[in-house]
């Protein structure tokens, strides 16, 4: 184990599944102390109806040499956070920024019109507000001394339109100029903003859609997922990512961008956990953004 966070105090918010449970454990892989947070506990299940809780999560993150700390906390409650702030009780040296829980929300293959408008406003407030209580309440510990560091959570590189809905669109570029006004706000202070993507996401939820594991996952592309789920990755792929933004000592060169896992994966190197280096992005360029029909693609170019 490499301690270099040894020391560092961490918060993941929405960290109970998915990148947020891999960030926090990827944090603690490095020795840091982890606040996990989310709604989901083992006396207590979120409206996401998924098995996944805080506590293991903290469990992970001990196992992988860190200390975590599971505490339930509803981030579009201030209290709440307010709550969660109190029981750090001190500097915050990594802040990340993960809570989401708007896929029930989710319309497929409905126009925006005639989808169900309270759906909509309930995906951008659970994903836009929660963000802003987060950031109000949280920001002060962070920025109380200078070199800390805050990510956002998102899912895109840049605010091209690729659905599936406008109320999605709308959530995630919005986690994208907050990253972007983070950039900026937080310098004054010593301090860095910016938000990271996963690419194609291999998350417990994604291979339950799909009627799989993460053991037979390949099992599913071109049946029960699409084609484009040869180059997916698992969610401790952008976990590295944010581990080696939090341990490089000229991360403020990244402020207030959005820096994308296979991006991340050629500035600092790393693989997946089963070796391999997916590159979704060159995917969408040189596959979809070219007009290839994927099943004419060599998928294993792309990791």
């Amino acid at each position: 184990m490499d301690n270099t966070l040894a020391g560092k105090v961490a918060v993941v918010t929405g960290a109970t599944r998915g990148c947020g449970r891999a960030i926090a454990v990827e944090l603690g892989r490095l020795g840091a102390t982890v606040y996990v947070t989310g709604r989901t506990t083992r006396e207590s299940a979120s409206p996401m109806g998924r098995a996944e809780t805080i506590e293991e999560t903290a469990e992970l993150v001990d196992a992988a040499g860190g200390h975590g700390v599971a505490v339930r906390c509803d981030f579009s409650s201030v209290s709440d956070v307010d709550a969660l702030r109190a029981r750090i009780g001190g500097r915050v040296h990594v802040l990340v920024d993960d809570v989401w829980g708007g896929d029930r929300f989710i319309e497929w293959d409905v126009p925006y019109w005639e989808a169900d408008l309270d759906k909509a406003l309930a995906m951008v407030r659970g994903a836009v507000d929660t963000h802003l209580i987060a950031l109000h309440r949280l920001l002060p510990l962070v920025v109380s001394e200078p070199g800390g560091l805050v990510i956002e959570v998102t899912d895109g590189d840049n605010d091209d339109y690729v659905g599936p809905t406008i109320g999605y669109h709308v959530a995630k570029s919005s986690i994208r100029a907050i990253g972007r006004g983070l950039g900026v706000e937080l310098a004054k202070f010593g301090a860095t903003g910016m938000a990271v993507t996963p690419g194609f996401l291999r998350s417990e939820a994604m291979l339950d859609i799909f009627g799989v594991t993460e053991g037979n996952w390949r099992d599913a592309v071109g049946k029960t997922a699409p084609l484009d789920f040869a180059v997916s990755e698992t969610p401790a792929y952008v976990g590295r990512g944010v581990a080696a933004l939090a341990t490089d000592p000229e991360v403020s060169r990244f402020a207030g961008r959005t820096l994308a896992s296979w991006t991340l994966m050629h500035t600092y190197g790393f693989t997946d956990v089963d070796g391999t280096r997916p590159d979704f992005g060159r995917w969408l360029t040189e596959v979809r953004g070219a007009g290839i029909d994927p099943a004419d693609a060599d998928a294993a170019r792309f990791r």
